[in-house]
């Protein structure tokens, strides 16, 4: 079960141990805490059972603080310029689960590549796919650190990078070292690229097609191998 469901059952227990103890003091009808209980411990099972937890990420979503969503800009904006570096293309992105909602696709948001180099022989014969794909799967966290100095986001680009060390048959005690050595790769890039990075990260916020931000990039590029020449 998603951690969002579990966090929104304690707190539906905690409002009816809490509801027991006010209800004979605020003269309320014990059944009004009780319907209120049953309902959110409903509509969180609903959403378990039938978007995977998805519907409360899109309610949550919504909720968000400016800085949170400030957050989510830096981690996608990590992913999708070192997938730009390192020759992944970018299919799309999204920076909430409301616009991915709008999008139809059911799911947290966040930057999409093209995965069609991506299967288990090229990872086991072609190790650099898999560096490549790794370091772009920890980008994200790798951002965040950067600029806020810890990751509050990317469990899944974990779980994901975790399954492909599955597919490429990494023993297991070596994933840590694994996403460790990813992540320095992902923030030497960002660090190296810091200006394109943070102008990325403005036309993301703005809604900037795939093709602005890749032209951004090019831009970006290109003044500094021009300054280099001179």
């Amino acid at each position: 079960m998603e951690q969002t469901s579990l966090n929104l059952i304690a707190i539906a227990v905690f409002l009816m141990t809490l509801s027991a103890l006010l209800t004979p003091i605020l003269e309320i009808s014990p059944f009004i805490p009780a319907l209120a209980t049953v309902g959110i411990l409903g509509l969180v099972s609903l959403d378990s059972l039938g978007w995977q937890g998805k519907g409360l990420t899109l309610v949550l979503g919504l909720l968000a603080s400016p800085e949170e969503k400030q957050r989510i800009v830096h981690h996608e904006a990590g992913h999708f310029l070192v997938a730009y570096c390192l020759g992944i293309p970018v299919t799309g992105y999204t920076l909430s689960a409301w616009e991915a909602f709008k999008q139809g696709q059911l799911g947290y948001g966040g930057v999409r590549f093209d995965l069609s180099l991506l299967s288990e022989v090229k990872i086991k014969e072609t190790p650099l796919i898999f560096e490549r794909f790794s370091t772009v799967w920890m980008a994200g966290i790798a951002a965040e650190m950067l600029i806020y100095g810890n990751s509050t986001g990317g469990q899944q680009d974990r779980q994901t990078c975790r399954e492909m060390m599955v597919l490429g048959g990494i023993n297991p005690q070596n994933y840590q070292q694994k996403e460790r050595w990813a992540i320095l790769q992902a923030k030497t890039l960002i660090e190296k690229h810091q200006d394109t990075y943070q102008a990325l990260g403005q036309i993301m916020t703005q809604g900037a097609s795939v093709e602005e931000c890749y032209q951004l990039i090019n831009q970006k590029f290109l003044v500094c191998e021009q300054i280099k020449m001179n």
